[in-house]
């Protein structure tokens, strides 16, 4: 009962929010809440919500500073050299400036941390993106389809979990499927210029407003807008960077990249420090201060506010056990005629049940059961945690609702989960595809 309970409550959120019938506020709320009232869990209602929201509490506030201090470098015009640099190397061709995005995308994925690699491709390319006119749906979904590939990577979150649910170590898990994986990101580039080429189709003959030149000042990009002197209500006006700032902006960044890979302290308090100490140099004035929050207020309260809905969402899933039912329930349809080629089941199903399980429900709920289920039929378990990293939450985990960064990706982009889920999710299928016939060919696991 509660596996269908739960089964109806994913299956009712992806249909109203992908059909535009309330917004995904609503839905991560209202939705967990009426099934555990259905369910009979009114009397823990209120205890599982604030489970939900203790958890998701330090990725909320890590994103307010961090969105406040993506949104100061953009202004002090930090991005400027990158976005001129794709620029030039594109040419202006929608195509090419795809590609360029799956690439850096991969670059800043190297971290391992889906948050800060939305925070800085979606600051840095947004510009660009608006500049030429291209659609942010472009830009959200080849953003989504790289960082989901790099998402394999042995400090990434589905390779640690699958090493740690089923004991294993990174030369049994992660090594196996590295021709895989490579294969998953030339795919991921042959998709971006894909991609890319149908967006150039559609808008024509581009013409941005302006010619964009190294040299050339263009309004609200190359050179950033900043206060023109210390009173209230003093207009915005372009300027050019000072080189103090340009300099502290560019060396407090490193450090705070740095000190994301390394966990020198949480990334809540990182995102805070770094924020407030960029704001102090290069927005002395208390007046400038206030014009910069009040200017990004929306964009924090937007991405915030996702967050903390989808802890609800995810707390009443898992305080009902309602996951853990799904989890159970998934595992008993499996015939005993596909026992022995569950890596492949496992593979091709992961990244649509990543929509439904959240990545710790699937690497510590359902993965530990699918390897003794496999174990049962002589599969190594290690194929099984290889074939799970290829698909759930690999190019599942920035489409999923269970997932907090998937809101930093659409808040930052400024679309919908329901147009991003639809416009990306066949490329992001067949990302799953490509890596496990890749794997298939190079006996990563059997079929």
């Amino acid at each position: 009962m509660l596996a269908a309970l739960g089964f109806s409550t994913i299956g009712i959120f992806l249909l109203l929010t992908m059909t535009k019938r309330v917004s995904v506020l609503v839905a991560l709320v209202l939705l967990p809440v009426l099934a555990a009232l259905a369910g009979g869990f009114a009397g823990e209602l209120g205890e599982m919500v604030l489970d939900g929201l203790s958890t998701v509490a330090p990725t909320g506030i890590m994103i307010a500073f961090a969105v406040l201090y993506f949104s100061l470098m953009v202004d002090a015009g930090l991005f400027d050299p990158l976005i001129r640099g794709i620029l030039r190397v594109a040419r202006n061709d929608p195509a090419r400036i795809t590609v360029g995005t799956a690439v850096l995308t991969m670059c800043v994925a190297l971290d391992g941390d889906g948050a800060s690699t939305f925070l800085i491709t979606v600051s840095a390319l947004l510009p660009v993106y608006k500049r030429l006119g291209m659609s942010p749906l472009v830009l959200s979904g080849v953003v989504c389809l790289a960082a989901g590939v790099m998402n394999m990577i042995p400090w990434g979150g589905p390779t640690v979990r699958a090493m740690a649910a089923l004991k294993l170590d990174s030369s049994e898990v992660f090594t196996p499927v590295l021709p895989a994986m490579g294969c998953g990101l030339a795919w991921v580039l042959l998709a971006s210029y894909l991609i890319g080429r149908r967006e150039r189709s559609r808008l024509g003959a581009l013409t941005p407003q302006g010619e964009v030149d190294a040299g050339t000042e263009r309004d609200g990009c190359e050179q950033p807008t900043r206060m023109a002197g210390d009173g209230p209500g003093t207009p915005w006006v372009p300027a050019r960077p000072r080189t103090w700032p340009s300099i502290f902006n560019l060396v407090l960044t490193i450090a705070l990249l740095v000190s994301l890979v390394l966990e020198v302290m949480p990334l809540p308090v990182l995102f805070a420090l770094a924020f407030t100490l960029a704001l102090l140099v290069n927005r002395p004035t208390w007046e400038g201060q206030q014009a910069l929050l009040e200017k990004h207020a929306k964009s924090v309260v937007l991405v915030t506010t996702m967050i903390f809905a989808a802890g609800v969402f995810t707390g009443v899933l898992t305080g009902t056990k309602m996951i853990t039912e799904m989890a159970e329930a998934f595992v008993s349809v499996v015939p005993d005629s596909l026992g022995g080629h569950l890596p492949v089941l496992v593979a091709v199903t992961g990244m649509p049940l990543s929509l439904g399980f959240t990545p710790d429900a699937y690497y510590f709920g359902v993965l530990p059961v699918l390897s003794e289920t496999a174990a049962g039929f002589g599969t190594d378990q290690a194929e099984v945690a290889r074939a799970a990293i290829l698909g759930q939450m690999t190019t599942g985990f920035p489409l999923s609702p269970l997932t907090a960064s998937t809101f930093i990706l659409i808040g930052m982009s400024g679309v919908q989960l329901g147009e991003h889920q639809r416009f990306i999710f066949r490329w992001a299928f067949a990302t799953t595809l490509v890596m496990t016939a890749a794997a298939l060919l190079t006996g990563a696991f059997s079929l």
